[in-house]
């Protein structure tokens, strides 16, 4: 084939795009976009394979527009002025529209100068990125243009554009067919990407396209040692959506959700990622309702440290499943917000001068520490005095939560404090 699959069954009308039914059905953006001939500036956002490209062009083709497809990975500055230069010419009416593929990769200059343009109307900006634009694109940009998600095209989804596209291939002189099973499998191996469906197709096309009749089965796909790809890019929005869930289902108590985003960390090797985010889900999650996690926490991230993958996944399963299960409480990071919170918003005033130091000549000429009071001179080590500057002495950062621990600690005090 001279054009790739995925080019030649692209397609045509707003109405054969797979999924994104927000965007692209009867009552979405787009649909009306196109139907009333009005294209704004936009930013498409989603992973790989959903449309994206596909619906620039159906939008171009709708409205008689030309449409310049760049992209930002290789495209030089000097390219891209020059295509607008020329679009300047343009009348109002029939402006150009300038496609930016992976529009992050444009630094802030290049960005500038696709604003200039389209601040005077002489361009139409659809751009396209598979990371959050809000991180990639500059505010000046983002501000001008509607952001659109795309999202990952579900199981059925992916079924029905490879049925679509098999059915698009028969011909009277060529054969191809499809099993259910091996229906399911690439589904499953696309994993939400259409075009990684087309291009598995494409090469069962091109590995056998001597025969006159294809049967696509799963003893075929078996033969193709096809593995799937999750979707992982440790410098990417997908790290960050992943240790979300991961600490989001710890800290929620699902012990199998907790588990299946471990099993994706570990699938992306990140075993760095794993371990910062068990340690900190043992102070922050769980902290003083069970304080001895954090300690066995620690021993299984050494452990899975030393041991490395794959070995490394059981002790790290040991931790999640410890933390999953274990009581709740956010109190520690609730209280050192809180007090790091006040430095913000307070002139908290100077130390009480009897907690200053005293341990240097002449501290007691400047009436350092001559008033301070050793709790372990007073009966239970505790004795009543005032530690906070005193434009704050009266607040309070941590409040214990109901849990067996702090229960305790909080009736122990109570006691004391009488």
């Amino acid at each position: 084939m001279k054009k790739p699959l995925a080019d030649i069954v692209r397609p045509k009308k707003i109405d054969e795009i797979v999924g994104q039914e927000h965007l692209t059905g009867t009552d979405g953006v787009l649909y009306r976009a196109i139907e009333n001939n009005i294209i704004p500036n936009m930013i498409f956002y989603g992973p790989p394979g959903v449309g994206k490209t596909s619906v620039a062009n159906i939008i171009a083709n709708s409205c008689n527009k030309s449409i310049h497809m760049l992209n930002a990975t290789y495209t030089k500055t000097e390219e891209v002025k020059e295509i607008l230069k020329d679009s300047k010419l343009q009348t109002l009416d029939s402006k150009e529209i300038i496609y930016i593929d992976e529009i992050q990769n444009f630094n802030k200059k290049q960005q500038q100068i696709l604003l200039d343009y389209i601040e005077k109307g002489d361009i139409v900006l659809i751009a396209s990125t598979t990371e959050n634009p809000y991180h990639y694109v500059y505010k000046a940009l983002l501000s001008r243009c509607f952001v659109l998600e795309f999202k990952a095209l579900e199981h059925k989804d992916i079924k029905k554009g490879v049925q679509v596209l098999i059915a698009s291939l028969k011909n009277d002189t060529y054969k191809i067919k499809i099993d259910d099973i091996a229906l399911d499998n690439i589904a499953h191996y696309a994993d939400g990407d259409m075009r990684k469906a087309v291009n598995l197709i494409e090469l069962i096309l091109q590995l056998y396209e001597d025969e006159n009749e294809i049967n696509i089965s799963i003893e075929l796909l078996k033969k193709l040692n096809i593995s799937k790809q999750l979707m992982y890019d440790i410098s990417g929005d997908s790290h960050y959506d992943i240790l979300s869930a991961f600490q989001k289902s710890i800290r929620g108590s699902d012990t199998d959700a907790s588990l299946h985003y471990l099993a994706r960390l570990i699938k992306s090797g990140d075993l760095k990622s794993i371990c910062r985010r068990l340690l900190v889900i043992a102070s922050e999650d769980i902290g003083l309702a069970y304080p001895n996690a954090i300690t066995i926490i620690k021993s299984c991230v050494d452990s899975a440290l030393h041991l490395g993958f794959p070995e490394a996944r059981i002790p790290l399963a040991q931790a999640v499943i410890l933390l999953a299960t274990s009581p709740k409480s956010n109190s520690v990071i609730k209280a050192i917000d809180s007090a790091m919170d006040d430095l913000e918003k307070f002139s908290v005033g100077d130390i009480p001068i009897h907690l200053k130091d005293a341990h240097y000549l002449g501290a007691q000429n400047l009436d350092r520490g001559i008033d301070y009071k050793y709790p372990h001179n007073f009966e239970n080590n505790y004795v009543v005095q005032q530690y906070l500057p005193d434009a704050i002495k009266t607040r309070v950062y941590y409040q214990s939560q109901k849990n067996k621990f702090e229960t305790s600690i909080k009736n122990y005090w109570k006691d004391i404090k009488k």
